[in-house]
């Protein structure tokens, strides 16, 4: 639902290690609409550095959180999590 992404989400990550650092990425692969996505990957939030066993709030945000306005159609929006190799 767009209803649950209008403020931006907590996002906790898991781990037990402080010293290993993730990125997150949010993206809306339907952009502007699911029938023509030619916006698709749009990004909607973009934090590095987040420690384990933290969250996104401890992170480095590169990309402020847009809320989504989907204007029409079903739209995914995707977060990915990915390890960094270091800081």
């Amino acid at each position: 639902k767009p209803s649950q992404v209008v403020h931006q989400p907590r996002v906790d990550v898991g781990g037990n290690d402080l010293r290993t650092f993730y990125t997150l990425v949010m993206v809306d692969p339907d952009a502007p609409s699911p029938s023509d996505p030619n916006l698709r990957e749009y990004l909607h939030w973009l934090v590095t550095d987040i420690p384990g066993t933290t969250g996104a709030a401890f992170g480095q945000e590169v990309m402020c959180y847009e809320s989504p306005r989907p204007t029409m159609g079903i739209h995914r929006f995707v977060f990915v999590l990915f390890q960094q190799l270091g800081r």
